[in-house]
């Protein structure tokens, strides 16, 4: 490669406001607002990593989300490894691994958020470096799986690009994969290697159980997402209710009716994904023109993009709760009404757990 011209790339700023609720169980209840909040971070401190002084242990991260690779890496007591990482001129990446990982058991943390294609690349290009160096195993922790939507043939002649970026993935070497709220769990088959599938429920639940909102009603904002709100629901002991919706094209849709009794009631909206918020913001409407006092909504990945920030600026939802596994741009950071919780526990014990040999379901139990 002859082209000299490099760039550094910056690394990504930490969002302003996170809570670490992964330390916190979501099987104990809880005495009053703040003291679980309180026990869970006291718990993280005195709990001792069985990976600190691990030699086979080794963590690194990508450019698309290195403050979460932190907090993971100081949850389990290790530095995250050193790399170099610029990009030519022409956007071509280039990557170095600074340490020896011969022989060692790794973990490559990066989402394949905005900019994707970039994320995705550079990810590829991180397992294909451990590979040639020899590292013992190679996990990839994608906190968020970009292209999970296109996980099926819905219209003729259109690629499954779920499918393509597993095999791509396997192919760059990795021997091993953990994701954080797929889109679809069935993802899952589309890989010819182990996969450990997390969710953030834990944290979220935990989160909203400490609020004790009153008269709360779980709602789901689609058919596809009804499993995923039945469980919340379940874990919060509040009833559940649907928003029936139909889709006009890609990220526009249109609500049609609400399932369930929603009148005087505090909705929560559930989602895995708010993109651009278009079906958020018209189920909160559909919610309250159905006579509900409060909406609020949380979901796992933010990923914001297009208009969503000034469609939940505009909006008379009151809160948005999501996780860290994507980094809020600028204008989301800024945005009171989003509130963004940590899952650098829950992904600190599970990366433990794959490096022990011991149970990640152990985590949701």
């Amino acid at each position: 490669m002859s082209q000299k011209d490099t760039t550094a790339v910056p690394t990504q700023s930490s969002t302003s406001a996170t809570s670490d609720g992964a330390g916190i169980d979501p099987t104990k209840p809880a005495a009053d607002a703040a003291a679980p909040a309180q026990a869970g971070k006291a718990a993280d401190k005195k709990r001792v990593s069985k990976v600190v002084d691990d030699k086979r242990f080794k963590i690194f991260s990508g450019s698309a989300n290195r403050p979460l690779a932190e907090e993971v890496g100081k949850f389990l007591g290790v530095p995250v490894g050193e790399t170099r990482l610029v990009r030519f001129s022409d956007g071509e990446t280039h990557f170095q691994l600074l340490e020896n990982v011969r022989g060692v058991d790794v973990f490559v943390i990066q989402p394949t958020c905005h900019p994707v294609d970039q994320n995705l690349m550079e990810l590829l290009i991180m397992i294909d470096a451990l590979r040639r160096a020899s590292a013992g195993r190679i996990t990839a922790v994608v906190p968020y799986y970009g292209y999970a939507r296109q996980d099926r043939k819905d219209k003729p002649r259109v690629a499954i690009t779920s499918k393509l970026v597993a095999d791509l993935m396997v192919s760059a070497g990795a021997q091993r994969a953990l994701f954080v709220d797929l889109h679809a769990a069935q993802i899952q088959g589309f890989f010819n290697i182990p996969v450990d599938h997390l969710f953030a429920s834990p944290v979220l639940v935990s989160y909203f159980r400490d609020m004790n909102l009153p008269n709360l009603t779980v709602v789901s904002p689609d058919a596809g997402g009804v499993e995923r709100a039945r469980f919340f629901a379940k874990k919060l002991e509040v009833p559940l209710a649907i928003v029936d919706k139909r889709r006009t094209d890609i990220n526009v849709t249109e609500v049609m009716n609400v399932i369930g009794d929603v009148k005087g009631r505090t909705c929560l909206i559930l989602d895995d994904i708010v993109d651009t918020a278009g079906t958020l913001v018209k189920t909160a409407e559909a919610l309250l023109d159905q006579g509900a006092d409060r909406v609020l909504a949380c979901a796992s990945h933010a990923v914001l993009s297009g208009p969503a920030v000034e469609r939940i600026t505009n909006s008379r939802l009151e809160q948005l709760v999501v996780t860290n596994t994507i980094p809020l741009s600028d204008a989301g950071q800024k945005l009171e009404k989003i509130k963004v919780l940590s899952i650098a526990g829950l992904l600190g014990r599970a990366i433990e757990n794959i490096h022990l040999e011991t149970s990640v379901s152990t985590l949701f139990n």
